[in-house]
Order: structure tokens, then C-alpha cells, then sequence
């Protein structure tokens, strides 16, 4: 899943190459640094988290953080979300969408483009006098020729949905050349998993015409994952199901991932446009404004606003707004919400601890571990199968989201940026700055075989074999019955061999010692059966304890009730036996008067069936192998 959706890439010794999450509100570009390890950089301006916007005010042009204040009295001239236009055609933008920025228009020349209108100052003509005009002197005669105006003129410019963007990305790699100090050669983009091939293909032309070379479109899920693989975090199982949440300005993306030593691949992914970060700002926005009329006695009407001046004071609050809920995430204490002349001249200073800010938004945190739940049953799991949650985005970096996962159901052992420590700060978790890592782990990987074999760069394309494979339904495992340490759900002593949900090919070696009893015997057979086996979750509810009524206590007439604890654990039950197989125990050794010896298992996995190769293994090797193909 990692490495799908490639484009094969010129051949340089030593590329310069970045990684760049691309998306809908904001950008960040990352680079692998001296120690190997991916680092999302600053631009010129000490953002590592850029906006993207881009807004056109008389003859400057600002692009990124600067771009955003331009909201308040430059509206009309500034453009944002413009990274979820690419691809489509202006008949299929919805129309009914709130327009807090320059609005998107049909362009006047191209059928069926979406494009926007900006005013602009263009620069005043400065032409030099003609060399043939003389004076009575015999030199230049400036007055001789009308003098041209010295004022830029004012003009209207159209520019297209795919030019924005491409000017937003030259920005961006600009940032990174000026932060390396030599020219980008290539780089991976993130896109959402939602992206189809037309909205693809306009942001590598874009690209292209940005003079950045796109090594790859890489969805937002692989790059999530390939931070989570190659710097996991200490004590989370390399076999592990992980549930990757991606909060974003316009929408919820959701996917769960098989991670297996390595591999990856996608259980199921969802995406919900009804739930995103600006009903987050809306509601917070509700909330100081009623604190600003309150404290003030200034009518403030919001969400919608109609007035020039209530839109203004809506759009001033939203900006302010980001340094409240960045303050949040990494304060346990109040945050702030300070807006200069807010409305009439008037300036509001208002603040929220995080309870109240947990209360406010409460019913999107709920919205978003509801849609989990949904997807989890949806694929056959349940929150105690998800060992990891990886969060993407600033709004994700929210403690209150997290918290709510674990309300809902979520075990206490499921690793989380929070639980880890690693939200913020640049750490593995950090949700701000994962995919663009993700992405720079990519690019590497892609300019290290930059000189390779075709075929390896052949991998990497959307047509590739390699970019769709298939995976393994149920847990396939070995169970020896007569292992006196068995489960007692299986039979036996039960050793895993291939995880449900394992891309192929796979192999795997395991070792585990095995019981052989207590009896002496001239030959000993190890017994063990090959079985595909299903992953449930066994309920177990238990009563609480009856308090005593103490001494003197009068009874009460209603008694409230307290609920059943429960407590869910994951079991494992057979379904299939695939085959079996016997070994030769010629090295047992006794202990403690029983019989034991050393087994390894080897399990290979292709799409054509499994061979399981078993053998004894003694200090001076491996004993003769016996083996079983099973189609």
C-alpha cells in the first residue's frame, strides 16, 4: 500500500528529495536528516505548519501564513480549500457551500473550469524614450513623448484552480531549497486516500508546472504507517492492528491497518464529509462570541453573519482561534482567545480550560469514535483487537479526542501519541508533522534505488501487480495435542505462524520449545496440526459486591442499581484444519524429569497455498526437516 500509486523518476546520483504532506488547510514539507530520521522543516517565516493560502493584494502576492490574516479585509482577493478542487470540473463543485473567501467562478475562456477572480494592481510601463527622437540639442527628448503613468493600473486577473496550487507548491519547495541550500530534485506528495485519477493527474501537472518533480502520489494512510514501522514506538508488537485517524478541516478520514513485521496493508479505510475540524471552530466561535456580548454589550451575530462587520468579526475569531486550540493541546491549563478591535472598536480577551473546550466540542469527539466503531465492525473487529491508534492532523493533537477513544471502549493497552508522549514536539506521534515524515521516508526509499533495475522502479507504478495484493483471512497457526501446556480453547499448545490480515507473500521462521512428557521412549514424535483458527471476544460480566447495610441505616425506597462490570478478552477458536505434520525428537533433552526439546517452524505463505517446514533444532544445527504443502 506503501508504494502504490508511483510514477517512474529520472536517474541522479544523490537526488535531493522532500517529503510534503499537501493538505486542504495546511502543508508541511519534511527531510531525512544526517542520522537517517525524518524532520518536518521550517520556511522562511519559522512555520513548520504553512497554510495553505494564497491571496493577491495590489501588486503583492502572499503565500502561506501571510496569506491567512488577509481574510479580514481582503476576502474577496484570498483564496483557501482550494487543494479539494483539484480535478474537478465547476459543475460539480456544490454551490450551496458557505463563502468566507475569493468564491470560485466558471472560467470566461475554458468550458467547464473552475478558476477564481482577483483584483490586482498590474506595474506601470516604464518605456525609455526612442533613441531617434532628438531635441534642437542633439540629445534625448523626454518631453517630446507623453509621459507614461507612474500608479500601478488596476486589473483583474482569472486564475485557474491548478494555477493556485501550483504557485502554493513552488512556494513550498522554495522553502525547502532555501532551508538545504541546493535544488529539490524530486518529491512525494500525501494525498487522501479519497483522491481519484483526475484529481491526481491535475496536482502532478501542477506540480510539473511548479518545476517539482512527483516521485510519488502517496495516500495518507502508507505514509502514516511508515513513520508507525520505521520508528515504532518501545513495547508496541510489530504484529499489531492499528487504527489510523485523520481529522481534517473539511473532513474525517479513517483507515485500519494490518502492520506485520513490516508489511502493511489496508482491512478497510472510511471517509465522512459531515465531520470535520470546522464544526470545531463554529462551536468555539458560538462560545466567545456570547462571552464577547456578554462582556461587552456589543451584538455580535455569527454562523452565519450577514453584516460586513459581523463577518469580519468572525473571520478575525476564527484566526485567533488556532493559537487557542494549539494551546490546548499542549497545555493542561486555560487557553486564551485574544482578538485586537474585535467589533466597533471594542477588544475582547476571553479564555477556556480544557473541560469546558471538552464540553463545547464534545459531540464531534463522539462523531468521530462513533464512525471508528462503525468501521472497526464493518471490517470484523472490535476496539480490543486495535493495538495502536495513529492520529494525523493539528485538531487530532486534541487530549479530549484521545480520552474519548478510550471512554468508548478502547483498552488501556492501545498505544496512542498521548500514552507514548509524543504528541507534540516533532516526536514519532506528532500528528502535525507525521505525514509529511511519512512522505520524506518515501522519497528516500525511492531516490536510494534512484540507479536500480527497471523492474525495481516498475514496482512503484499504479499498474504494478505489486500495488494490489492479497492477504490471508484467518490466523493461521500450529496446535500441539498433546502438549501438556495447551489451550484450552485449541487442544493444545497453540504457535502462531501467519496473523489474519497478513499481505502475500509472507514468511515466517518461529521457535518454541515443546513438552514431550515424562515417559522414556526409544523414538519420540512430535506431533503438530496446521489449523486456520478466528479471532473473537469472549464477555464476561460480573456482578458487583452487595454493600452491607450498616448499623442504623435506615432503608432506602429506591436503591439505585449499579451496573454489571464487564470484561472482554480476546479468545481464539478453530475453524479449519489445514493439514499435519510429524518430527523426529532425536535431541530431547530431560529437565526436571520431563522430556523437552527445540522446535522451529517455518511458514510460507504465497497466493498459490502454504508449505510448513518443521524441524528440530540442536546447538550444533538444524535436524532433518519434514515439510507439508497444502494448496
Amino acid at each position: 500500500m506503501a508504494l502504490s500509486n508511483g510514477s517512474a523518476r529520472s536517474r541522479k546520483s544523490n537526488p535531493t528529495v522532500v517529503g510534503i504532506n499537501f493538505g486542504n488547510s495546511y502543508a508541511s514539507i519534511a527531510v531525512i536528516n544526517k542520522e537517517g530520521l525524518a524532520d518536518c522543516i521550517a520556511n522562511e517565516d519559522g512555520e513548520r505548519q504553512i497554510a495553505c493560502a494564497v491571496s493577491f493584494h495590489g501588486e503583492e502576492i502572499y503565500i502561506g501564513n501571510q496569506a491567512k490574516p488577509q481574510l479580514v479585509r481582503n476576502a474577496q482577493n484570498t483564496i483557501i480549500n482550494f487543494r479539494n478542487l483539484l480535478g474537478k470540473k465547476f459543475s460539480e463543485i456544490p454551490k450551496d457551500q458557505p463563502i468566507i473567501s475569493a468564491p470560485v467562478i466558471q472560467h470566461p475562456e475554458l468550458p467547464d473550469v473552475a478558476a477564481y477572480k482577483v483584483a490586482i494592481l498590474q506595474p506601470a510601463p516604464t518605456p525609455l524614450p526612442p533613441a531617434s527622437v532628438k531635441s534642437s540639442s542633439n540629445t534625448p527628448a523626454t518631453s517630446v513623448l507623453p509621459t507614461p503613468r507612474s500608479e500601478p493600473i488596476p486589473a483583474e486577473r482569472i486564475i485557474t484552480v491548478q494555477e493556485v496550487t501550483s504557485l502554493f507548491l513552488k512556494s513550498l519547495v522554495q522553502s525547502a531549497q532555501d532551508f538545504l541550500g541546493r535544488e529539490v530534485d524530486g518529491a512525494v506528495i500525501v494525498v487522501p486516500s479519497w483522491f481519484d485519477d483526475s484529481a491526481g493527474a491535475a496536482l502532478k501537472s501542477a506540480a510539473e508546472d511548479a518545476g517539482v518533480e512527483v516521485l510519488q502520489l502517496l495516500d495518507e494512510a502508507g505514509a502514516g504507517a511508515l513513520v508507525s514501522i520505521t520508528e515504532p514506538v518501545e513495547g508496541l508488537d510489530p504484529d499489531r492492528t492499528s487504527l489510523l485517524v485523520d481529522l481534517g478541516q473539511s473532513s474525517l478520514s479513517l483507515s485500519v491497518l494490518s502492520i506485520r513485521h513490516g508489511l502493511l496493508y489496508a482491512i478497510g479505510s472510511a471517509h465522512h464529509e459531515d465531520i470535520n475540524t470546522e464544526q470545531i471552530d463554529t462551536k468555539l466561535v458560538k462560545f466567545f462570541t456570547k462571552e464577547f456580548t456578554r462582556k461587552t454589550k456589543v451584538p455580535l451575530t455569527v454562523c452565519p453573519s450577514t453584516e460586513t462587520a459581523d463577518k469580519r468579526a468572525e473571520a478575525k475569531l476564527r484566526l485567533a482561534l488556532e493559537h487557542t486550540k494549539r494551546t490546548i493541546s499542549a497545555s493542561p491549563g486555560a487557553a486564551s482567545c485574544s482578538v485586537e478591535s474585535l467589533k466597533d472598536g471594542v477588544d475582547f480577551t476571553g479564555s477556556i480550560n480544557r473541560m469546558r473546550f471538552d464540553m463545547e466540542v464534545r459531540t464531534v469527539y463522539d462523531s468521530v469514535v462513533r464512525a471508528a466503531l462503525d468501521l472497526l465492525e464493518g471490517v470484523g473487529l472490535e476496539p480490543l483487537h486495535v493495538d495502536e491508534i495513529i492520529y494525523v492532523g493539528g485538531s487530532a493533537s486534541l487530549p479530549g479526542l484521545d480520552e474519548t477513544f478510550f471512554a468508548k471502549g478502547f483498552p488501556e493497552s492501545t498505544i496512542t501519541p498521548f500514552t507514548a508522549g509524543t504528541v507534540i514536539g516533532g516526536g514519532i506521534g506528532d500528528p502535525t508533522t507525521l505525514l509529511a515524515r511519512g512522505a520524506a521516508l518515501q522519497a528516500q526509499l525511492l531516490a536510494e534505488i534512484a540507479n536500480e533495475d527497471e523492474q525495481i522502479h516498475a514496482a512503484f507504478r499504479p499498474e504494478s501487480e505489486h500495488a494490489t495484493v492479497h492477504a490471508t483471512a484467518r490466523t493461521i497457526g500450529v496446535i500441539l495435542p498433546e502438549a501438556d501446556a495447551g489451550d484450552e480453547g485449541l487442544g493444545g499448545q497453540w504457535v502462531l505462524g501467519i496473523p489474519r490480515d497478513t499481505p502475500l507473500p509472507y514468511r515466517r521462521f518461529v521457535q518454541f520449545d515443546c513438552d514431550l512428557g515424562e515417559e522414556d521412549k526409544e523414538e519420540r514424535i512430535l506431533g503438530m496440526e496446521l489449523w486456520e483458527v478466528s479471532e473473537g471476544v469472549k464477555v464476561e460480566k460480573i456482578a458487583p459486591p452487595k454493600r452491607e447495610k450498616e448499623e442504623g441505616e435506615e432503608d432506602e425506597d429506591e436503591e439505585e442499581e449499579e451496573e454489571e462490570e464487564e470484561i472482554r478478552e480476546k479468545i481464539l477458536k478453530k475453524e479449519k484444519q489445514l493439514g499435519a505434520l510429524a518430527v523426529k525428537a532425536e535431541k530431547a533433552r530431560k529437565e526436571n524429569g520431563r522430556w523437552k526439546t527445540r522446535v522451529q517452524v517455518q511458514f510460507l505463505a504465497h497466493s498459490r497455498g502454504i508449505i510448513l517446514i518443521a524441524a528440530e533444532v540442536s546447538e550444533d544445527g538444524t535436524g532433518a526437516p519434514a515439510s507439508i504443502h497444502i494448496s
